[in-house]
């Protein structure tokens, strides 16, 4: 939609109302601003509220995703970082998160090695019970 003086400016969104979206705490947002990872500065309102955007609501989701996957919170900054610095920087990001995925896969293959554990006692416990007497 826009106005007779241009585009109408994107819609912006509370601290709570990104709160809710994201399953974050407004302290772990406030959290998020003070160490750098958000992707753009936080936009503030009369009276210093801050107002998000779509676009910082689909960053904090990465950043989400990155952090639930266990990237430190260095780490992510340097990610924000790299992207905040636009063209050029991308084989350092793909050098970033080729890092991060082997970090992944390698603790899917540690929780792979116990789950087999887990399943081999749950099996030997199963035959031992089912050879008691009822």
């Amino acid at each position: 939609m826009s106005t007779p003086d241009g585009p109408a400016a994107p819609a912006t969104l509370s601290i709570g109302q990104v709160a809710a979206r994201t399953g974050l705490s407004v302290h772990a947002l406030r959290f998020y601003e003070r160490e750098g990872i958000l992707a753009d500065p936080v936009r503030r309102e009369g009276g210093g509220r801050r107002r998000y955007t779509e676009g910082d609501v689909e960053w904090l989701n990465l950043c989400i995703v990155l952090r639930s996957s266990g990237m430190p919170i260095p780490e992510i900054r340097r990610y924000t970082e790299l992207a905040r610095a636009g063209a050029g920087t991308e084989p350092a990001r793909l050098a970033l998160l080729r890092a991060h995925e082997q970090r992944v896969l390698d603790q899917l293959a540690d929780l792979q090695r116990s789950l087999d554990i887990v399943r081999y006692k749950v099996a030997v416990y199963e035959d031992y019970l089912d050879g008691l007497p009822d």
